[in-house]
């Protein structure tokens, strides 16, 4: 077998590459990973500030541990009842995660805001056609409505 005789690959795969090295996906992944790094921020941001300051607010409950206990025996944590075998309800990791989640959407909103407003302004700043860009439009549209001869 020659060298040089060509390996057959199946034709979905060129389409693959051209698709994964198209500059969306590379900024796709770009904002995935920001995300991730956004998300740790925006955890810390809740469970270290949010959750002491509403604690403090309810009467000095460990916001993180606010739990509702349906069957079993009732430990002072969440972690030690469930460990226990009991069945509760994480209520309070469920307002942090609503917390975390509004917190999120609100800086996306703002993203997309920004986004949307740097976008429109360039746009209004690129030029329209000049007139006899326009002028020769009409003429090449004109021709092509003209049968042929």
């Amino acid at each position: 077998m020659s060298s040089t005789a060509k390996q057959w690959t199946p034709g979905w795969f060129g389409q693959f590459k051209a698709f994964v090295t198209r500059g969306n996906v590379i900024d796709l992944a770009v904002g995935i990973i920001i995300g991730a790094a956004f998300t740790s921020i925006v955890n810390s941001m809740v469970e270290d500030i949010f959750n002491p300051i509403i604690g403090l607010l309810i009467g000095g409950i460990d916001f993180s541990n606010l739990f509702v206990v349906i069957s079993g025996e009732r430990l002072p944590t969440l972690e030690a009842t469930r460990a226990a075998g009991s069945v509760a309800l994480g209520v309070g990791l469920f307002i942090n995660a609503i917390i975390k989640f509004m917190i999120v959407a609100f800086a996306v909103f703002w993203v997309v805001r920004a986004m949307t407003r740097l976008s429109l302004r360039q746009d209004a700043a690129k030029p329209g056609p000049t007139p006899t860009e326009v002028l020769l439009a009409e003429i090449r549209d004109e021709l092509k409505r003209r049968p042929s001869v």
